[in-house]
């Protein structure tokens, strides 16, 4: 039986949000919750009894703020917001960003601050835990009154329309419901407005995104360190006094990891020395450029953490003293901004990785054959292997164009300042693709770069991560189709091993 991951609400660790995007597990609520979730609907009961107005309760929503509802038309309103909120377009978002979305709404929802039933909360997990997936068209959210158009998708699923993945094929919601003996939900005063209103569709992109972020780091890391000792390099440039004065947490501890990794190195004591007085940028600032990504990285993630367990929805309603307050938290600027700075990294880890692939195929700068092959001339190599890598770095360049600086004013100029987080956190799943790919790509040349430095070996940790990568790609001999090679050493970059180097500095590893 799959073991439930106990939700604590506003609560939940980096590590956990890994787990719940990237396992099919099931999810179990805090009982504790459900006394401050009874509070908060109560006092939209007793609204909705004295006809009172609160904003999405009894009114309109956005520029329809004005509109009093009658009272027998409240429950309409909440379906009706639902269906015409639908109206996202493009492919669908992964199962995994998805499960993530609904979980990370349950989290909101369950702090008791927005209004709604338990049983709907209740609802939305034993939705999560059958398994089934929304279909949720990736498109269509500026990140401002939330993510309206993924999460009502998500939502018109919940209430038995619109379309479900069961098995890994799309179905009508009311079918894949009934398949599993599940309820269509029936929604209550400010249901549909809760589950509408949020950041949670861009914040599980983000967090989706710096999850591989950490994977790809480590992996470049690790492939930076192959690449000095392919080239012959200088390990001085990681002396911890030279980072000790620099004062950069990141910088310190990526030096640290590079000296283990290259500690014992047979090949690094041949040219002890040699008369090369520095190494290119490439090699010898890897402290200061990676350590930068990590810190890069550590930001985003402190925000994500702080978003996946914020209260995002609007009108917010505190118990204690039976206020419903209209305020601006589903305006997701800060995911926006952490999603930037992720791009930032990415594109940066890509950018140093191909620039140290150019320095192993150049025989003038790396002392090794032409383009990492014997006879060449008659057999090109590496060549387009480095060019593949160059057209992934520059298209990342592009990519990191911030997104957080674009605002399109919507509905009728009321929401007029947006984030555009949606969109900001949706390109990083290309841009990460595209950095593993180019590190993915160094690793197979520095792994052919220090074969031919035999029978001198590297250190210990690099000759067994070599070892692994060599059980699935062989030595480049003579020319041959490398798109299986680079497949296969993408795929190597996911082992956790490269993680399990770094994990004392990884944000998300048992945070």
């Amino acid at each position: 039986m799959t073991e439930s991951l106990d939700i604590r609400p506003g609560d939940l660790t980096l590590a956990e949000l890994r787990r719940i995007g990237r396992s099919a597990g099931r999810l179990a609520l805090d009982p504790a919750c459900r006394s401050g979730i009874d509070a908060s609907a109560a006092v939209i009961a007793r609204i909705v009894e004295a006809g009172d107005t609160a904003y999405g309760v009894t009114t309109g929503f956005g520029k329809l703020a004005q509109t009093r509802i009658p009272g027998d038309h409240l429950a309409e309103l909440q379906l009706n917001l639902v269906r015409s909120h639908a109206a996202g377009v493009g492919d669908p978002l992964p199962a995994s960003v998805v499960r993530l979305m609904l979980a990370l709404k349950i989290n909101n929802l369950a702090q008791g601050y927005s209004g709604v039933r338990y049983e709907l909360v209740d609802a939305l997990v034993r939705f999560f835990n059958s398994g089934l997936v929304p279909v949720v068209p990736a498109k269509g959210s500026v990140g401002a009154s939330g993510d309206l158009a993924p999460l009502a998708h998500m939502t018109l699923a919940l209430v038995g329309e619109g379309e479900i993945f069961i098995d890994g094929h799309a179905a009508s919601a009311a079918d894949a419901l009934r398949a599993k003996g599940l309820t269509a939900i029936v929604l209550g005063p400010k249901d549909g407005l809760s589950l509408l209103n949020g950041t949670q569709a861009s914040t599980a992109m983000a967090l989706m995104a710096l999850f591989d972020a950490e994977e790809i780091f480590a992996a470049a890391v690790v492939a930076g360190a192959m690449s000095v000792d392919a080239a012959k390099a200088s390990d001085t440039p990681f002396d911890a006094r030279i980072q000790r004065v620099r004062r950069h947490r990141g910088q310190a501890e990526i030096a640290a990891v590079y000296r283990r990794l290259i500690a014992g190195s047979r090949i690094r004591e041949s040219h002890l020395a040699c008369d090369r007085v520095q190494d290119p940028y490439s090699l010898r600032c890897q402290p200061q450029v990676m350590g930068a990504c990590l810190d890069l990285l550590r930001q985003a993630a402190a925000t994500l953490r702080d978003e996946a367990n914020a209260v995002s929805d609007n009108p917010l309603v505190f118990a204690d003293d039976g206020a419903v307050l209209s305020g601006g938290n589903f305006h997701a600027e800060p995911v926006a901004f952490a999603a930037d700075t992720i791009a930032l990294a990415l594109a940066e880890i890509g950018a140093l990785a191909e620039r140290r692939i150019a320095l192993l195929v150049d025989a003038a700068t790396s002392g090794l054959p032409p383009f990492l092959v014997k006879d060449s001339g008659v057999h090109s190599g590496f060549m387009i292997a480095h060019v593949t890598a160059a057209s992934l770095a520059s298209e990342n360049k592009s990519l990191a164009h911030p997104a957080s600086v674009d605002s399109l004013p919507t509905s009728a100029n009321q929401e007029d300042h947006v984030s555009m987080a949606a969109f900001a956190a949706r390109r990083l799943a290309e841009m990460a693709s595209n950095a593993r790919g180019v590190v993915a790509i160094e690793l197979l040349a520095a792994a052919q770069g220090i074969d031919f430095h035999a029978p001198m070996r590297s250190s210990v940790a690099i000759e067994q991560i070599k070892a692994r990568l060599r059980a699935l790609v062989p030595f480049y001999e003579r020319d041959r189709a490398l798109a299986p090679d680079i497949e296969a050493a993408i795929r190597f970059t996911r082992e956790p091993l490269f993680v399990e180097l770094m994990q004392d500095v990884l944000p998300t590893r048992g945070a």
